[in-house]
Order: C-alpha cells, then sequence, then structure tokens
C-alpha cells in the first residue's frame, strides 16, 4: 500500500536569495518613525523608501537601475510638515505614487522618468478631509484614481484623485485606531482591522459591515488581515501568551477560522504580501531577519509552510514589487526590498527550472496597468475584474502618463439673484469691475506660472542627460 509522503506543489522549491552587494541600494536613511509601515514601496520603474528628513517628511524615488551608493544630495519628495507615515504606487500609472502623513493629509505625486535635479515639493494634488495623522493609504485595484485613505481619528476615506473630491467617508465604523486596510481583487469590498480586536469585511458603497469577527486573535497586539483571491480572509495576530498565530477564515462561516497556527514568541507585527497568480503569502516581521512563506490551497490543512528566507540585519520595513515587474527568464515568482538601517536589499525568490523556455504555470496572464473601470462608474455600482497581460515576452513599462486633475472652479458658482446686503447699486458696479480685474489677473499670472514649471522641468531634464553623459 503506498503513501504519498510529500505533498505536490510546484513551489515546492522556492529558493530565496540576496542580489549582489553593487546591487543593492546603500547610505539610505531610513525614517525612524514607530508606526507599523512597510516604508517602501515599487512597481516596476521605481523604488521608493520613506527617508529621514528635517523639517517635515520626504520620502526618496529611486529609478531601479540606480543601484549601489546614494548620494548624501539625491533630491527627495517633500512638502509634508510632519512624518510621512505610508507611501503606495498607483497601479494604473507607474509614475504616480501617494503618500500620508502626521500632517493630516494624503498627497499625490507625479514622478519624472528622469532624476530631478531638485527636490520635488508640489504635489499633483492635496487631500484633505482627516482631523488627525494619516496612517494608511491604498489605490483602487481596477478603478482609475480612486484612493482610500485611514486615518488615526478612526475615519476611512475614499477620494477621486482625478477631481481631489471625496467620494466616501466611512464615519462610526471603528471605535478605535485602525491597524489596516485592504481591498478584495475586483475593489467590491474592503477588510479593515482595527485596535477594538475586531476584522471587519465592508461594503464602501452601501457604507455597511458585511461580516464582522471578534477576536480572531487573543493577544493584544495589532492584527493584520488581507483578501485572498478566493475571497477567504487571511489575519496575522497574537495569541494570549504572546505566540504570533496566522489565520485563515471563510466570509460565509466567521465563527471559526479554516486554519490557525502558531509561529514563533517574536514581538514584531507580522505584514502578510499576497502574490494571488501562486496563491502564496509572505510573513515578513518588524525587527525580524526572516522572511517565511506559506501556500494557500483548498486542501487541509489549507495553509502550508513552504519555507524560510534568513538574513543576518533585522529588516525595518519592506517593498513587494508587482507580479509584472519580475524577470521572467529566471523564474522568478517575487521580488522583496529589504530595508535595514542604512540600505535596501533586494532579495529574488526563484523556483529553480532546467528549461529556458517560458514557464506557462509559473505565470499565468496577472493585472496589467490599465484600468476596468473609472471612478464615477465604480461608485455609481460597477464591479470588474482587472484587465490581465501575459508576461510570456515580458513587461515593458508604459512611458510617463501626467496625471491630470479637474478641480471644480468655485468662482464659477454664480451668487444667488437679488439684491445684495448692505450695498448700493454703484457700488455693486464698482465691485464686479473689480473682481474681473483681479480674476484676470489670476489667469494670466498662472499661466506664466505653468510656462516657466514647463520651461524648468525641460532645462532639468536636459541638464539631466548633459551629466549622464548622454547628450
Amino acid at each position: 500500500m503506498s503513501r504519498r509522503v510529500v505533498r505536490q506543489s510546484k513551489f515546492r522549491h522556492v529558493f530565496g536569495q540576496p542580489v549582489k552587494a553593487d546591487q543593492m541600494y546603500e547610505d539610505i536613511r531610513v525614517s525612524k518613525v514607530t508606526w507599523d509601515s512597510s516604508f517602501c514601496a515599487v512597481n516596476p520603474k521605481f523604488l521608493a523608501i520613506i527617508v529621514e528628513s528635517g523639517g517635515g517628511g520626504a520620502f526618496m524615488v529611486l529609478p531601479l537601475s540606480k543601484t549601489g551608493r546614494v548620494d548624501k544630495n539625491h533630491p527627495l519628495v517633500t512638502g509634508h510638515t510632519a512624518p510621512v507615515l505610508d507611501i503606495d504606487w498607483c497601479p494604473h500609472n507607474d509614475n504616480v505614487i501617494a503618500s500620508a502623513s502626521e500632517d493630516t493629509t494624503v498627497m499625490v505625486w507625479q514622478i519624472p522618468d528622469y532624476v530631478p535635479v531638485r527636490s520635488i515639493t508640489e504635489p499633483v494634488v492635496t487631500l484633505e478631509g482627516h482631523s488627525k495623522r494619516v496612517g494608511i493609504i491604498c489605490w483602487h485595484p481596477t478603478a482609475r484614481n480612486v484612493l482610500l485613505s485611514a486615518g488615526c481619528d478612526n475615519l476611512v476615506i475614499l477620494w477621486n484623485v482625478g477631481t481631489g473630491e471625496m467620494l466616501l467617508a466611512l464615519e462610526d465604523m471603528h471605535t478605535d485606531l485602525i491597524y489596516n486596510v485592504g481591498w478584495n481583487r475586483n475593489g467590491s469590498l474592503l477588510v479593515t482591522t482595527c485596535k477594538d480586536k475586531k476584522v471587519r469585511v465592508i461594503d464602501p458603497r452601501k457604507q455597511t459591515v458585511v461580516a464582522e469577527i471578534t477576536k480572531p486573535h487573543d493577544g493584544a497586539r495589532p492584527i493584520r488581515a488581507i483578501f485572498m483571491a478566493d475571497g477567504k480572509i487571511f489575519t496575522t495576530g497574537f495569541s494570549k501568551m504572546s505566540e504570533r498565530q496566522l489565520g485563515l477564515w471563510d466570509l460565509k462561516n466567521f465563527e471559526e477560522p479554516i486554519a490557525l497556527q502558531e509561529m514563533d514568541t517574536s514581538n514584531g507585527v507580522l505584514l502578510p504580501f499576497y502574490d494571488a497568480d501562486s496563491s502564496i503569502v509572505y510573513l515578513c516581521g518588524k525587527g525580524d531577519s526572516s522572511i517565511r512563506y506559506f501556500e494557500i490551497t483548498d486542501e487541509a490543512p489549507y495553509v502550508h509552510y513552504l519555507n524560510t528566507y534568513s538574513s543576518k540585519e533585522p529588516q525595518r520595513g519592506m517593498g513587494f514589487m508587482p507580479k509584472r515587474g519580475l524577470d521572467v527568464s529566471k523564474c522568478e515568482i517575487a521580488r522583496f526590498f529589504k530595508l535595514h538601517e542604512r540600505k535596501c536589499e533586494p532579495i529574488v525568490m526563484t523556483v529553480p527550472r532546467k528549461s529556458d523556455l517560458f514557464q506557462d504555470d509559473l505565470y499565468p496572464d496577472t493585472p496589467g496597468p490599465e484600468p476596468a473601470l473609472e471612478a464615477d462608474e465604480w461608485l455609481s455600482g460597477k464591479d470588474a475584474e482587472p484587465i490581465l497581460i501575459s508576461l510570456r515576452d515580458g513587461y515593458v513599462p508604459v512611458k510617463n502618463r501626467e496625471l491630470k486633475v479637474v478641480k471644480k472652479n468655485i468662482l464659477d458658482s454664480k451668487p444667488p439673484p437679488g439684491p445684495r446686503r448692505s450695498h448700493s447699486t454703484s457700488n455693486a458696479d464698482i465691485s464686479q469691475h473689480t473682481l474681473d480685474e483681479v480674476l484676470e489677473e489670476i489667469r494670466v499670472l498662472k499661466e506664466t506660472v505653468q510656462a516657466q514649471e514647463k520651461r524648468i522641468s525641460a532645462l532639468e531634464h536636459k541638464l539631466c542627460q548633459f551629466t549622464n553623459g548622454t547628450d
């Protein structure tokens, strides 16, 4: 009678290794803010890291190809008046990034393809609506220009970045500090974790809580939760004995977990990173020196331990590359950017294969950069799955696409008809004439400023090409 001892899986031999020393990013002053954020965001073009900065908050943006020692005078993205707590690249535009700060604002930035000579200080749009610091931001996975922010005022706000307007405000749903927020695959539902030890699944457009778990983990430390591709919920937290745990839950039955495993007694909060194409969850703990990865399946025990990547130095943050930014010729299935005290170390996860041909089983079609919906369509109730692309011929990042923000002009709204209080007819005529002159002067000044900005950008681009020896 034969018995299968080893579970069959194409990801059983996932192998992690760091890149060579000259391909790391060194001499980076990573932020020391005590906040459970990843402090790092990456896409197929850029690496962004929250850094220490005097006189406000800042983060650094580096082209992926610019490895080695970073110049201490490298331009930063500055504009916040307090430390930056979270950053996130737009999934539909590789040149747009959002930042959240202790100064209660969210800013959206346009990053040029070339390295600017000066620091970027002017955001494309500033979103103001929170009354306390904003610690979480997350772009919608399928709708264009929809951005979510969560603050220490226990408020979740959804924005239309294209107009700079607030779409929805989810109030009175959380009684305490929000730990994390995540979208499901098509962006129809949210999962949130809170200091009140509850995990909530929320329909943001109906502004209702669809399902709720009370105390998925008994410990007092922060809980994290993310959606799986099939709609299940994966959580990390702590037991009463302060042991780190992971759990898997089914929306149809939140009473009992599908799986609940204890890991170790470390204090660091486990940050889960999920690859929907391979159904692998990577767990990275703040202060840990390892990355553990698990495969999620429909077979018991449902959460299968695969392996652990270990290094000597503890990690302060972690960036996770989208699937379209990986090197398919090397059977790379994941790439992390691990932050240390003064450097960023890329970690490459590969599945060893002898063949040089494209591995269809490792690379199913994956979400591409094109949005499936406009913001208004999503708000009206439409849902759509991500638009998928093939990685067979590799992915080439799209050239710089500008984010255009069209704000409503409050001056276009005419005053109500009827006599004005305490104004004579002659005074009203004079006031209207003066207002027209001021508006015309403002218009001329705006055109002048825009022309000068274009000229400065063109000169910076030429100077960058000259210094790089390409001109």
